[in-house]
Protein backbone atom coordinates (compact mmCIF):
# COMPACT_ATOMS: atom_id res chain seq x y z
CA UNK A 1 0.00 0.00 0.00
CA UNK A 2 1.66 3.61 -1.11
CA UNK A 3 2.16 6.25 1.70
CA UNK A 4 -0.24 8.32 -0.08
CA UNK A 5 -3.39 5.27 0.21
CA UNK A 6 -2.42 5.02 3.45
CA UNK A 7 -2.19 8.59 4.81
CA UNK A 8 -5.93 9.06 3.12
CA UNK A 9 -7.33 6.11 4.94
CA UNK A 10 -6.57 7.69 8.28
CA UNK A 11 -8.36 10.94 7.66
CA UNK A 12 -12.02 10.66 8.55
CA UNK A 13 -14.95 12.94 7.51
CA UNK A 14 -17.28 14.33 9.95
CA UNK A 15 -20.04 12.56 11.38
CA UNK A 16 -22.00 15.61 9.78
CA UNK A 17 -20.36 15.95 6.59
CA UNK A 18 -21.41 11.96 6.11
CA UNK A 19 -25.04 12.82 7.34
CA UNK A 20 -25.18 15.75 5.18
CA UNK A 21 -26.10 13.93 1.93
CA UNK A 22 -28.21 10.98 1.18
CA UNK A 23 -24.94 9.25 -1.07
CA UNK A 24 -22.35 9.56 1.52
CA UNK A 25 -24.64 8.04 3.95
CA UNK A 26 -24.96 4.46 1.97
CA UNK A 27 -21.20 4.59 1.00
CA UNK A 28 -20.41 4.96 4.80
CA UNK A 29 -23.18 2.31 5.65
CA UNK A 30 -25.60 4.52 7.83
CA UNK A 31 -22.97 5.39 9.82
CA UNK A 32 -21.19 2.47 10.80
CA UNK A 33 -18.03 3.04 8.13
CA UNK A 34 -17.41 5.76 10.93
CA UNK A 35 -16.50 3.01 13.37
CA UNK A 36 -13.17 2.42 14.81
CA UNK A 37 -11.61 -0.16 14.52
CA UNK A 38 -12.26 -2.17 11.98
CA UNK A 39 -14.98 0.10 9.93
CA UNK A 40 -15.12 -3.19 7.35
CA UNK A 41 -16.52 -5.12 9.82
CA UNK A 42 -18.99 -2.88 11.23
CA UNK A 43 -20.20 -2.62 7.66
CA UNK A 44 -20.33 -6.00 7.60
CA UNK A 45 -22.26 -6.27 10.77
CA UNK A 46 -24.71 -3.97 8.95
CA UNK A 47 -24.95 -5.47 6.11
CA UNK A 48 -26.31 -8.78 8.41
CA UNK A 49 -28.52 -7.45 10.13
CA UNK A 50 -30.50 -5.30 7.39
CA UNK A 51 -30.53 -8.88 5.81
CA UNK A 52 -32.16 -10.66 8.28
CA UNK A 53 -35.06 -7.90 8.53
CA UNK A 54 -35.13 -7.23 4.79
CA UNK A 55 -34.92 -10.93 3.00
CA UNK A 56 -37.54 -12.72 4.83
CA UNK A 57 -40.14 -13.76 2.06
CA UNK A 58 -38.05 -11.44 -0.94
CA UNK A 59 -37.72 -13.79 -4.02
CA UNK A 60 -34.55 -14.47 -5.99
CA UNK A 61 -35.26 -12.85 -8.85
CA UNK A 62 -36.11 -9.16 -6.93
CA UNK A 63 -32.90 -10.28 -4.38
CA UNK A 64 -30.41 -10.97 -7.72
CA UNK A 65 -32.09 -7.00 -9.52
CA UNK A 66 -31.58 -5.66 -6.16
CA UNK A 67 -27.96 -6.84 -5.85
CA UNK A 68 -27.24 -5.77 -9.59
CA UNK A 69 -28.71 -2.43 -8.89
CA UNK A 70 -26.60 -1.56 -5.70
CA UNK A 71 -23.42 -3.09 -7.45
CA UNK A 72 -23.82 -0.34 -10.22
CA UNK A 73 -24.71 1.80 -7.58
CA UNK A 74 -21.62 1.46 -5.58
CA UNK A 75 -18.83 2.06 -8.37
CA UNK A 76 -20.75 5.11 -9.24
CA UNK A 77 -21.01 6.20 -5.13
CA UNK A 78 -17.60 4.99 -4.16
CA UNK A 79 -16.45 6.74 -6.92
CA UNK A 80 -17.80 10.08 -6.11
CA UNK A 81 -17.32 9.59 -2.12
CA UNK A 82 -13.89 9.05 -2.81
CA UNK A 83 -13.22 11.81 -4.91
CA UNK A 84 -15.09 14.50 -2.05
CA UNK A 85 -12.50 12.95 0.25
CA UNK A 86 -9.91 12.77 -1.40
CA UNK A 87 -9.01 9.44 -1.00
CA UNK A 88 -9.82 6.75 -3.89
CA UNK A 89 -10.91 3.70 -1.24
CA UNK A 90 -11.36 5.44 1.89
CA UNK A 91 -11.68 2.83 4.54
CA UNK A 92 -14.36 4.28 5.59
CA UNK A 93 -16.55 3.74 2.44
CA UNK A 94 -18.39 0.11 3.91
CA UNK A 95 -20.96 0.05 0.90
CA UNK A 96 -18.46 -2.65 -0.87
CA UNK A 97 -18.66 -4.68 2.49
CA UNK A 98 -22.60 -4.45 2.77
CA UNK A 99 -23.03 -5.26 -0.94
CA UNK A 100 -20.58 -8.31 -1.22
CA UNK A 101 -21.96 -9.59 1.90
CA UNK A 102 -25.67 -9.87 0.96
CA UNK A 103 -24.68 -12.00 -2.12
CA UNK A 104 -22.73 -14.15 0.63
CA UNK A 105 -25.59 -14.21 2.54
CA UNK A 106 -28.22 -14.75 -0.17
CA UNK A 107 -26.01 -17.95 -1.33
CA UNK A 108 -25.76 -19.98 2.03
CA UNK A 109 -27.73 -21.74 3.66
CA UNK A 110 -30.13 -19.81 6.01
CA UNK A 111 -28.82 -20.25 9.56
CA UNK A 112 -26.90 -19.71 12.01
CA UNK A 113 -23.71 -21.00 11.63
CA UNK A 114 -23.39 -21.68 7.99
CA UNK A 115 -23.81 -17.48 8.25
CA UNK A 116 -21.42 -16.86 11.41
CA UNK A 117 -19.13 -18.90 9.08
CA UNK A 118 -19.71 -17.13 6.27
CA UNK A 119 -19.21 -14.07 8.25
CA UNK A 120 -15.88 -14.86 9.27
CA UNK A 121 -14.69 -16.11 5.92
CA UNK A 122 -15.39 -13.31 4.46
CA UNK A 123 -13.91 -10.83 7.09
CA UNK A 124 -10.89 -13.07 6.49
CA UNK A 125 -10.22 -12.84 2.70
CA UNK A 126 -11.39 -9.44 2.71
CA UNK A 127 -8.45 -7.87 5.23
CA UNK A 128 -5.82 -10.56 3.94
CA UNK A 129 -6.67 -10.35 0.27
CA UNK A 130 -4.83 -13.21 -1.26
CA UNK A 131 -4.19 -13.68 -5.02
CA UNK A 132 -6.11 -12.31 -7.07
CA UNK A 133 -7.76 -10.04 -4.70
CA UNK A 134 -4.57 -7.91 -3.46
CA UNK A 135 -3.84 -7.42 -7.66
CA UNK A 136 -7.23 -6.64 -8.52
CA UNK A 137 -7.62 -3.59 -5.23
CA UNK A 138 -3.89 -2.52 -6.36
CA UNK A 139 -5.03 -2.17 -10.39
CA UNK A 140 -8.84 -1.04 -10.76
CA UNK A 141 -9.33 2.45 -9.62
CA UNK A 142 -12.76 4.10 -8.42
CA UNK A 143 -15.56 2.66 -7.61
CA UNK A 144 -15.23 -0.07 -9.86
CA UNK A 145 -12.06 -1.39 -7.94
CA UNK A 146 -13.62 -0.19 -4.45
CA UNK A 147 -16.75 -2.82 -5.13
CA UNK A 148 -14.23 -5.24 -6.87
CA UNK A 149 -12.32 -6.61 -4.14
CA UNK A 150 -14.56 -7.18 -2.17
CA UNK A 151 -16.88 -8.93 -4.67
CA UNK A 152 -14.03 -11.25 -5.40
CA UNK A 153 -13.31 -11.87 -0.88
CA UNK A 154 -17.17 -12.70 -1.35
CA UNK A 155 -16.58 -14.99 -4.63
CA UNK A 156 -13.76 -16.57 -2.34
CA UNK A 157 -16.43 -17.22 0.55
CA UNK A 158 -19.01 -18.68 -1.23
CA UNK A 159 -16.00 -21.16 -3.09
CA UNK A 160 -15.01 -21.95 0.89
CA UNK A 161 -18.52 -22.34 1.52
CA UNK A 162 -19.11 -24.88 -1.37
CA UNK A 163 -16.94 -27.38 -0.83
CA UNK A 164 -17.60 -27.18 2.91
CA UNK A 165 -21.39 -28.13 2.35
CA UNK A 166 -20.57 -30.97 -0.16
CA UNK A 167 -18.15 -32.66 2.37
CA UNK A 168 -21.26 -32.32 4.61
CA UNK A 169 -20.31 -30.24 7.37
CA UNK A 170 -22.91 -31.19 9.76
CA UNK A 171 -23.19 -27.70 11.60
CA UNK A 172 -24.03 -25.70 8.42
CA UNK A 173 -27.15 -27.50 7.47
Amino acid sequence: MSDVRTRHRTQWPTAKWVFSDPGRLMMFGLGSGLLRPGSGTWGTVLAWLLWVVASPGANDLAIGIFLLCSLIYGCWAADRVGRALSAPDHVGIVWDEIVAFWLVLWLVPNTLPAQLLAFALFRFFDIVKPAPIRQVDARLKGGIGVMADDILAAGYTLIVMTIMLRLNVPFLV
